[in-house]
């Protein structure tokens, strides 16, 4: 059962999508610099770097790696999902779109957790659910068109807004496999792993697809990177934000909150994309802006109010 939305527990559903919108941004400022299996690939191998000292436990012993290999199963479904693929489909879809788009395409995910809750796990969503999902949907809707309504007869879908799609409903099985986990990586039946180490095993794993998808990109010959200051400062961002913070946050959020209610939180992602793709053009945020947020939490509060 969830647990009753608290101030902290609000506070830490925000940070994930903040974190994100920012690797939207970035991502969006590295295209056509580095690859975008490449980037995914070197992102999470920063992330096992910083994760190593924080969660060596996991995988110290002969008998920890025993342990973690009797779980490579669920654990490669997870590394696939959450690492592997998501963020590299992201950055791809980024060499066409654009960052506001992404997030936007992301912003459906209250939708797909509370369709695959229905299908897989026989979790019917309320009606306060529903609600909240369709208020906090209109939210984006503003975003979309700036608040101008006429504009969303307008909007053109990317070449690669596809991609973004299918790595939102990864996220969804992702974040779902959290909060129903397979039963060896159940509190009290997996090993008494910190949040760092059951990362890294979920990282490790996941560099085995990451790491697999950049060779490709690399063996087939188009790729390059194109090495600068800011490469080196985004890579940073996106490998410390992103992968390790809002990963240790979301983890620690879904399983109290509940996958559905984590997925209405998860729609500030526009809001907060659009905010800073505003400051990085020098432009203030507009009062639609505003509207927006507005609605978004107005729907989550409708999907939580007893």
């Amino acid at each position: 059962m969830s647990a009753p939305l608290t101030l902290r527990l609000a506070l830490l559903l925000a940070v994930p999508p903040l974190m994100w919108a920012g690797n939207a941004v970035a991502g969006r400022l590295l295209a056509g610099e580095v690859p975008p299996f490449v980037l995914n690939a070197l992102r999470w191998l920063i992330a096992i770097l910083i994760l190593l000292p924080l969660g060596w436990q996991a995988v110290a012993t002969a008998q920890a790696r025993a342990e973690v290999w009797q779980r490579w199963r669920p654990l490669s479904v997870l590394g696939l999902l959450g690492v592997g693929a998501y963020n590299a489909l992201q950055y791809w879809a980024l060499e066409t779109s654009t960052a506001l788009n992404v997030t936007l395409i992301a912003a459906s995910l209250p939708v797909w957790m509370l369709a695959l809750g229905v299908a897989a796990f026989g979790v019917r969503p309320s009606r306060r659910e529903l609600l909240g999902a369709g208020i906090s949907l209109a939210g984006v809707a503003v975003v979309i068109a700036r608040g101008d309504w006429a504009q969303l007869v307008l909007l053109r879908p990317a070449p690669c807004d596809g991609l973004m799609l299918l790595a939102v409903l990864g996220w969804a099985c992702y974040s779902w496999l959290l909060a129903r986990p397979h039963p060896s990586l159940a509190p009290g039946s997996r090993p008494d792993w910190n949040w760092a180490g059951f990362l890294l095993v979920q990282a490790l794993f996941g560099m085995l697809w990451a790491g697999g998808a950049a060779i490709g990109e690399l063996a087939l010959g188009e790729a390059s990177i194109r090495w600068s200051p800011a490469v080196l400062l985004g890579l940073a961002f996106i490998a410390i934000g992103p992968s390790v913070i809002a990963y240790r946050v979301w983890g620690l959020a879904v399983p109290r909150a509940g996958p559905a209610l984590a997925g209405l939180f998860a729609n500030l992602t526009p809001l907060f994309a659009a905010v800073m793709g505003s400051g990085l053009l020098g432009e203030a945020p507009q009062a639609y802006h505003a509207l927006s947020f507005v609605l978004i939490v107005a729907g989550i509060a409708a999907s939580i109010r007893r």
